[in-house]
């Protein structure tokens, strides 16, 4: 019976044991997770702050300008100078694929209208033929900058 009430005590102690060192570090690893995300938390709080500052969204900032004007107006610096180079880009494309129309003989560049947004052309307007149209496309395609070709061009047969 002693043997048996000290198995029992010894069983008793080892699941204590187990119990208090699993509960220990399962404490120390959510202490450790929760010291992570407070972390986190001041950093994106700091970022927001930054942010809010550098783009004048501050509450103050806001109500200073609607009493002004109106209205608040933000605009990103990046994406207006990322238009402005695609603007450009497209501009190069157009005046490309216009110059090959010029120096092709069997082409109009009166007769074929090209408009470029973001790469991608389109062609509209009259050719003299079907092989035609699929030269112009060909010319378009060729281009650098181009990343893709719409034709709307029609068949319009010279008398």
């Amino acid at each position: 019976m002693k043997a048996l009430f000290s198995l029992f005590v010894l069983a008793l102690i080892g699941f204590a044991a187990f119990w208090y060192l699993t509960g220990a570090r399962r404490e120390e690893s959510v202490q450790k997770a929760e010291e992570e995300v407070a972390k986190t938390a001041v950093r994106l709080k700091d970022a927001i702050e930054d942010k809010l500052k550098n783009t004048s969204l501050r509450g103050d900032d806001i109500k200073e300008e609607l009493a002004r004007s109106g209205k608040v107006v933000r605009q990103l610096a990046k994406d207006v100078s990322a238009v402005v180079a695609e603007a450009t880009v497209d501009a190069r494309v157009t005046a490309a694929i216009k110059t090959k129309l010029v120096k092709d003989p069997d082409l109009s560049a009166l007769s074929i209208s090209v408009n470029t947004t973001y790469g991608v052309v389109t062609l509209s307007g009259t050719a003299p033929s079907y092989d035609a149209i699929g030269k112009a496309m060909l010319l378009a395609m060729e281009t650098d900058g181009v990343r893709e070709v719409i034709s709307t061009l029609q068949v319009r047969m010279v008398k």
